[in-house]
């Protein structure tokens, strides 16, 4: 092996592992401060006890365990992936480890891509890409169409709950019966059942409303579980202020809308401009640059 090919091979290496460790420290300065978060895992560890897919990894002997182990802490993934799990609704067809497993993939298959197109080494810098493009093509999508089929319904279960806590029902007794009796159960039911089998496995109100507020990661959600836990604290009417955040929530949907339409007619002229304009000026000019190059005008 000549000396040119030990420098390119020894440039290759340092690339590789200079983009990882750009990647990491990146991933690891715009994460959410240490105290930040320790709130939200102590809620998660103290409400529903449960174990990180990877800390089962911990006494494996397995060498592949081991491997995603290190993959999952070295590159700060480990938490992450956890909460993007939760976030999916913790579907039976994935796991946080398998979404580790189409990260690595995806990191490596992406410059192999690269290099078979541009046949350049150095395209392998770009693998870090790879671990992001699930969660952009995969995991961003269904966690944005999850919570839009739990917000879609969120103000019309809450002025639910308030008339049947009016009548004289506790709330969780309210929300159970607004989830036996809805025809089709969306999202928001199947959230606020998994809360009602919570509370009746023992834990606490509070702990399961969090844990509800954690798992959607809506802050309509977390509002919502702020008003009643402020209610228990405080002892306040509950029905006045479930009405009043019902109304403030159809009203900032309203809001929404009428941006949206205001945004409408600006977004059209794209489309316009590029499409209509162009077809609408060929089919007038046509027939004058015809003439024009067949023999001249007519008049």
């Amino acid at each position: 092996m000549g000396p040119d090919k030990i420098v390119n091979a020894l440039l290759i290496i340092v690339s590789v592992v200079g983009s990882f460790a750009a990647f990491t420290a990146a991933q690891r300065f715009f994460s959410p401060r240490e105290e930040e978060r320790s709130a939200i895992n102590d809620i998660s560890d103290m409400a529903g006890k449960e174990i990180s897919a990877f800390s089962k990894l911990e006494n494996s002997k397995n060498f592949w365990d081991k491997l995603d182990l290190f993959f999952a802490r070295q590159m700060g993934l480990e938490k992450k992936l956890d909460e993007t799990y939760m976030l999916l609704g913790s579907p039976a067809t994935t796991n946080p480890l398998k979404m580790l497993h189409l990260k690595l993939i995806a990191g490596a298959a992406l410059p192999i891509i690269f290099y078979v197109l541009s046949t350049s080494p150095f395209v392998l810098i770009f693998a870090p890409l790879g671990f992001l493009l699930p969660d952009a093509a995969i995991y961003s999508g269904r966690i944005r169409r999850r919570q839009e089929d739990i917000i879609r319904n969120f103000p019309t279960f809450v002025d639910l709950g308030a008339l049947m806590i009016e009548s004289g029902l506790d709330y969780m007794t309210a929300f159970d019966r607004i989830v036996k009796i809805a025809p089709v159960k969306t999202g928001l039911e199947l959230e606020i059942e998994k809360t009602i089998n919570e509370v009746q496995l023992g834990y606490s109100r509070r702990d399961a409303l969090r844990r509800l507020s954690l798992r959607t990661g809506l802050q309509e959600v977390r509002s919502f579980v702020g008003l009643i836990v402020q209610s228990d604290e405080l002892g306040t009417s509950l029905v006045e202020l479930l009405r009043n955040y019902s109304a403030d929530m159809r009203f900032r949907r309203l809001n929404k809308a009428e941006k949206l339409a205001a945004q409408a007619s600006t977004k059209m002229l794209i489309p316009l401009f590029i499409f209509i304009f162009p077809t609408v000026f060929i089919l007038m000019l046509a027939p004058m640059i015809s003439d024009l190059i067949t023999g001249g005008m007519p008049f």
